[in-house]
């Protein structure tokens, strides 16, 4: 199969769509670098797309702290070490989400017809939006471990452990990304992604350890929730923010994070070519 490209100077050429997908690693890397500063730049013309990564982390971490605080662990100073890690995992993971509404609105628009007529890594359009939604990820990461110091979290791990925890929340939540732009890409609507997306994560970071310790719930819940991924992310952010300690579980949210794009990034790029 061939398709037919116009140069900016006005030349024709043809090239193969099998050659187009045997595009070497380093193009597709440089591809999607490109489309990801798209993206960067779709974010600095429309800033509207920052309220949520802005506003949530502060408006979540305040609420929870002050109103379980004193009933899980006495006082606030007390809870912070717990609340602080639990609300960077389920901020960041819950705005991973807009990665499918975002890629599902484009589609509908036809912006990603345009780009399977050009000659780039097929992946490159999906992975470029997935890496440029890394920023919001960072902003939201940054603005809760503010937000917990002015309110007195002090975490041990130092400023190393910091970073490691911050660090493993963005890789995990690109990882995550990839599940919710199949979604985006099987579904008809952005609505429905979001709607969908929210049905499935919302049990999963309430029902975990993010919040209260899982031995204050009921034998059921516990169950679930020490076998709930989120709750192992948690475990390991605390971890390596709390204390500095790079152990097990950070290891298991390492491999789940590179399981999920081994699996989902392809099965998404082939979904993409079928349907869009």
């Amino acid at each position: 199969m061939t398709t037919t490209l116009t140069s900016p100077a006005g030349t024709t050429g043809t090239r193969t769509i099998e050659a187009v997908d045997r595009v070497s690693v380093r193009d597709s890397v440089a591809h999607t670098f490109t489309m990801a500063y798209r993206g960067i730049l779709k974010i600095k013309h429309n800033p509207q797309q920052l309220v949520d990564v802005v506003l949530v982390p502060i408006v979540f971490t305040a609420m929870f702290t002050y109103i379980f605080g004193g009933a899980i662990s006495g006082d606030v100073q007390s809870y912070l070490p717990i609340i602080i890690p639990g609300i960077l995992v389920q901020t960041v993971i819950t705005t991973s989400i807009v990665t499918g509404t975002q890629l599902r609105d484009d589609m509908d628009k036809g912006v990603f017809d345009r780009f399977k007529s050009l000659p780039i890594a097929r992946i490159a359009p999906l992975s470029g939006a997935l890496l440029a939604d890394v920023v919001r990820y960072l902003i939201a990461t940054t603005i809760t471990i503010v937000v917990g110091l002015a309110m007195g979290y002090r975490p041990d791990g130092g400023f190393v452990g910091v970073v490691s925890a911050a660090l493993l929340i963005m890789l995990c939540a690109f990882a995550i990304s990839w599940i919710f732009a199949l979604m985006g890409v099987l579904m008809s609507s952005a609505a429905a992604v979001q709607g969908i997306s929210m049905l499935i994560l919302f049990p999963l970071t309430f029902m975990s350890n993010a919040f209260v310790p899982a031995d204050t719930m009921p034998g059921w819940v516990q169950a679930f929730v020490n076998i709930n991924p989120v709750s192992l992310l948690v475990t390991a952010v605390r971890e390596l923010a709390n204390d500095g300690h790079f152990g097990i579980n950070t290891v298991w949210a390492l491999v789940g994070a590179a399981v999920i794009v081994g699996i989902m990034a392809p099965l998404t790029v082939r979904t993409f070519m079928r349907k869009a």
